[in-house]
């Protein structure tokens, strides 16, 4: 049993950004993981699509507005990209190594999350059963990022910490959460 708090910080230095937190908890409770994400302030000012009737596996999610999170088993290259849309479409990929060997993951058929909205809040949360992709007991490397489509079209970067001169995600120096 592993709880997690933590708060998501900007990219870079921009002064435009609206007042925005992204915040939220981990907690890994074998074979499950737990992760929820909530939005606070002007989300208003944030590109939040509606949920989907019919939500499916999308590419290219982190486009626009998307949770994401990563995962390692402690010392191995590998390591899977988890995106979430607002709308409730999702994918995971599956990586041999840094940004090497991409493809879908494919043991999981659906990834059901729930949202909930306010005009000041919106949340997202996940319960993932980890039996499928890591065995139970293996300690995980965890980053955590966030895309954020804002109503003027900009889009900005949010991570646990940024490690490069460029928003890069995939970076194992970002996967700072210890579960």
């Amino acid at each position: 049993m592993n709880d997690q708090i933590f708060s998501l910080t900007p990219f870079g230095k921009d002064s435009t950004l609206p007042n925005l937190e992204v915040i939220g908890t981990i907690v890994r409770r074998d074979p499950f993981l737990l992760i929820q994400y909530t939005l606070l302030g002007a989300v208003d000012q944030v590109v939040l699509p509606a949920s989907s009737e019919a939500p499916t596996r999308k590419a290219n999610l982190w486009e626009q507005t998307c949770l994401e999170f990563f995962l390692s088993v402690r010392n191995s290259p590998s390591y899977w990209e988890f995106n979430l849309s607002p709308d409730g479409d999702w994918n995971i990929y599956r990586f041999d190594s840094y940004r090497q060997g991409i493809q879908e993951e494919t043991a999981y058929e659906v990834l059901p999350f729930t949202t909930e909205s306010e005009p000041d809040a919106f949340s997202l949360s996940l319960k993932l059963d980890l039996d499928d992709i890591i065995p139970v007991g293996r300690v995980l490397d965890v980053g955590i990022s966030a895309v954020t489509q804002l109503q003027d079209g900009k889009i900005t970067h949010w991570a646990l910490t940024h490690p490069s001169t460029q928003a890069d995600f995939h970076k194992r120096e970002s996967f700072t959460i210890k579960l």
